[in-house]
């Protein structure tokens, strides 16, 4: 059964839509319209037909298809391969209150975000408000706008907040304010950092080393994906190697 709202995949094979269902809309596409209520009796699994006669097929989308090509990117998003180790690492379960700065296209939100729900909540600190907004659309695609609050402000300002169990920050410099992190930080949380170059690590280790934090931890993550060619099988000749640098710590 699809229930309206909810998202659903159309995709004949070749291409794929992303769409978040309401009656009595109609979405085009190159191969023609569907109507959303054909969508909806239609059911995951099933297929429906444009007005020119193309078939597609009704999936339902996992995070993983929503992150890599539904959402609308404005900004380099956290991979899957980061995102779901990142959230792994913090231990986020339901009911945490999670900070999070640099929201950027909301591809680490959604992650997070699933990871807390129905009674936890994703507070985003962005600096950049250009992209709020992109960010909530992208959020709201994967269903999970309700549990996640997007404020424009930046770190160099102390947080409202002080009672927040684990936090993730991917900003420029973030040594800068460490402090302000700290402070918005229960004691004893996890905290995260996504840095794409060595120098950054080195001088948020030197930061979060002064402010008492401790398990400092530093990962590379690689992904090599394989042609699935049973009677060849061999590494695709590209790879998503390089994406970042993961800090890890509690705060002491």
């Amino acid at each position: 059964m699809i229930k309206e709202g909810e998202t659903v995949q159309l995709t004949d094979g070749k291409n794929s839509f992303f769409i978040r269902l309401k009656k009595g809309e109609v979405f085009g596409t190159h191969r023609g319209n569907i109507n959303h209520d054909d969508i909806i009796s239609a059911g995951y699994g099933g297929e429906v037909q444009t007005h020119k006669g193309h078939r597609f097929l009704v999936l339902r989308p996992t995070l993983h298809d929503i992150i890599m090509y539904g959402i609308k990117r404005k900004t380099q998003i956290i991979y899957p391969k980061d995102s779901g180790y990142i959230t792994v690492k913090l231990g986020l379960t339901d009911r945490m209150k999670v900070l999070e700065s640099g929201v950027g296209s909301g591809g680490l939100t959604i992650v997070m975000a699933n990871a807390v729900k129905p009674e936890g909540k994703i507070y985003c600190y962005e600096k950049e408000e250009k992209y709020i907004k992109n960010a909530y659309n992208n959020i709201a695609l994967a269903g999970l706008e309700k549990y996640v609050e997007i404020k424009h402000q930046s770190l160099e300002e102390p947080l409202p907040e002080d009672f927040f169990d684990a936090g993730f920050i991917d900003v420029r410099e973030p040594w800068l304010y460490i402090e302000n992190i700290k402070n918005a930080l229960k004691k004893g949380a996890p905290v995260g950092f996504l840095l794409p170059t060595t120098n950054q690590v080195s001088q948020t280790l030197s930061a979060l080393k002064e402010h008492g934090f401790i398990n400092l931890e530093v990962v590379e993550l690689l992904e090599r994906h394989y042609k699935p060619v049973p009677d060849r099988l061999r590494p695709e000749d590209r790879m998503v190697a390089h994406t970042g640098y993961l800090i890890f710590g509690r705060n002491g």
